[in-house]
C-alpha cells in the first residue's frame, strides 16, 4: 500500500516522503486505508481503496467542484490502476471536533455557531451550481438518489436495525408505509446534486473555513437530504433551536440560487430527516449488531433521541401508521438506551502552564505525564497586538499555526502522545497527562493544548479534559 502511496508522494514533490504515518480515528465502515506522508514541511493525504469506482468518483468530483472554486482538496496524483491516489492534506480538524471544543451540553459558543453557519451557506453551491453540470455517469453505485436508492436504505433499516434490535413490525404493513414514504420523497424535486454524506465529521476546519471531504457517494437527488443529514447529524447532537437557525440560514443562501418555494420545500423535509435517520441506524446495526464493531453502537441512543424529538414534534403529509409503531417501540427500548453504554475510558488530560510558576502537580498519582517545552517557539506575547489574546483567539490562532517550527514540534509531541494512547489503551490504562510549558502559559502552551486534543479527540476510546493553569491571569 505505502509503496504507490511513496512513488505518488515523490513524483508530485520532487522529494521522498520521510514518514508515513496512518491516520487516527479512521474507524467507519468504508474500508479504505488513508495515510499521512510528509517530508520538508510538506505534506499530503494518501488514500488506496479497491472500489475503482468511488475513487473515480471523488477524484472527478474533486475536479468538478474546484474548477467551481469550491473548498474541496485539489488531487495531487493518481494511480487508478492500483485504486490509489493523492490528496491535499486539510489538517486534523474536523467540524464535529471543533463544535466538541466548543460547547458546554446544550451551550454552543459562537464561533462553533459560526462554523455551522458557514458550512451551510456553502452547501448551495455545491447542490446548484456545481450540480448543474456534474457528469452523473461517474456516480457510484447510482447516478440518483431515486426509488432504487431509497429502496436499499429502507430495506438497510428494516433488516440491520429493527431485525437486529429486536423491534417487532408486522412486515407487510411495514412495507406498504415504506411505499408512502417512498412517494413522498420521490415528489420532491430532485435535480440537484446530493452530496450523501454531508455531515461534521466530513467537513474540516482550515484557518476557521470549513473544507468538505468525502462526497464520492454524491448523485443526483433532492435539497433537503443533505441539510438534514448536518442537522440530525448523531453524535453531534444539535439542540433543535441550533438546527432551527441553521435551516433558515441555509434556506436564506438557498434562496439565492433558486427560486424557493419554502413551503414545498418544508413539506418534504422531515420526511428526508426520517430517511436520513433510517439510513444512519441501518448503518449502525450493521456495524455495529451484525460486525459487532462496538463504537458504531455508541451513535445508537443519539440517533433514538433525534427519533424521540420527531415523534413529539413532525407531521408527515402522509399516514405512516406502522413505521410509526415501529419508532415508537424503538424510542421505548431501555436495551436500546443502555445497549452502548460508555466503557471506563482512557482519560487524557491535557495542560497548558508557565514555567515561571513551577511545575505541574498530577494528582493522579502517575508521575506528570509528558511534559513539552513551548519556550524555544516564537513567542506571540512579543507582539502588542497579541499580548492581551491567549492561544485560544482566532488571530493567534492562525499566527502560530504558519509558523513551520511549531507545525513541526506540534507534529513530533503528537507522535509521541498518539503512539502512548495507543499503547495505554491496549494495556488498559486509565490516565495519561500531556502538558506544554511556556512563559506565560498564555499563547504557545495553550495554542499547543488546544491543537492536542482537538487531534485527540478523534481517536475512539478516550476521554480528553483540557486545563490552563493560567487562565484566570490571562490578561483582558
Amino acid at each position: 500500500m505505502t509503496d504507490i502511496l511513496r512513488e505518488l508522494f515523490e513524483r508530485h514533490f520532487h522529494s521522498p516522503a520521510a514518514e508515513v504515518r496512518p491516520l487516527q480515528g479512521e474507524l467507519g465502515g468504508s474500508g479504505r486505508n488513508i495515510v499521512r506522508l510528509s517530508a520538508d514541511g510538506r505534506s499530503a493525504i494518501g488514500v488506496v481503496y479497491s472500489v475503482h469506482e468511488e475513487n473515480t468518483a471523488f477524484i472527478e468530483f474533486s475536479r468538478h467542484f474546484r474548477r467551481y472554486g469550491l473548498p474541496v482538496p485539489e488531487i495531487y496524483a493518481e494511480a487508478r490502476e492500483q485504486g490509489a491516489y493523492l490528496e491535499e492534506d486539510l489538517g486534523d480538524s474536523t467540524l464535529y471536533e471543533f463544535l466538541s471544543a466548543h460547547r458546554s451540553g446544550a451551550s454552543i459558543a459562537p464561533a462553533a455557531l459560526a462554523a455551522y453557519r458557514r458550512a451551510v451557506e456553502l452547501l448551495p453551491r455545491f447542490q446548484v451550481e456545481a450540480g448543474r453540470d456534474l457528469d452523473y455517469s461517474r456516480c457510484y453505485p447510482r447516478a440518483s438518489f431515486d426509488r432504487q436508492s431509497i429502496a436499499w436504505d429502507l430495506n438497510y433499516f428494516k433488516y440491520y436495525f429493527l431485525r437486529l434490535a429486536g423491534i417487532p413490525f408486522h412486515e407487510q404493513e411495514l412495507e406498504e408505509d415504506f411505499e408512502r414514504l417512498t412517494a413522498l420523497l420521490l415528489s420532491a424535486e430532485r435535480d440537484y446534486f446530493l452530496y450523501r454524506d454531508f455531515q461534521s465529521r466530513n467537513i474540516m476546519l482550515r484557518s476557521g473555513e470549513p473544507w468538505f471531504i468525502d462526497y464520492q457517494g454524491g448523485r443526483r437527488g433532492a435539497l433537503q437530504y443533505d441539510i438534514a443529514s448536518l442537522l440530525f447529524d448523531g453524535k453531534a447532537d444539535l439542540p433543535a433551536a441550533v438546527r432551527a437557525e441553521l435551516l433558515e440560514h441555509y434556506l436564506d443562501a438557498l434562496g439565492r440560487q433558486i427560486t424557493l418555494d419554502r413551503a414545498e420545500f418544508l413539506r418534504c423535509y422531515y420526511a428526508y430527516v426520517y430517511v436520513r435517520l433510517m439510513q444512519a441506524m441501518g448503518a449502525y446495526g450493521f456495524r455495529g449488531f451484525y460486525e459487532h464493531k462496538a463504537h458504531f453502537l455508541q451513535s445508537v441512543p443519539y440517533a433514538v433521541r433525534n427519533l424521540r424529538w420527531l415523534l413529539h414534534n413532525v407531521t408527515l403529509p402522509v399516514e405512516l401508521p406502522e413505521l410509526m409503531r415501529a419508532f415508537t417501540a424503538i424510542v421505548g427500548s431501555e436495551k436500546l438506551m443502555c445497549i452502548a453504554p460508555e466503557p471506563e475510558l482512557l482519560t487524557v488530560v491535557v495542560n497548558s502552564f508557565s514555567f515561571h510558576r513551577g511545575p505541574l502537580e498530577d494528582a493522579s498519582g502517575n508521575g506528570g505525564g509528558f511534559v513539552f517545552d513551548a519556550r524555544s517557539l516564537p513567542n506571540p506575547g512579543r507582539e502588542g497586538r497579541f499580548q492581551r489574546l491567549s492561544g485560544r483567539d482566532a488571530a493567534v490562532i492562525e499566527y502560530l499555526g504558519a509558523q513551520e517550527s511549531v507545525r513541526r514540534f506540534l507534529a513530533n509531541a503528537m507522535a509521541l502522545v498518539e503512539a502512548s494512547v495507543a499503547e495505554y489503551q491496549r494495556r488498559g490504562f486509565k490516565h495519561l497527562m500531556v502538558s506544554f510549558g511556556c512563559t506565560g502559559g498564555q499563547h504557545r502552551s495553550v495554542y499547543l493544548a488546544e491543537q492536542t486534543a482537538a487531534r485527540l479527540r478523534a481517536i475512539s476510546g478516550i476521554q480528553v479534559e483540557v486545563r490552563h493553569r493560567e487562565a484566570e491571569r490571562w490578561v483582558r
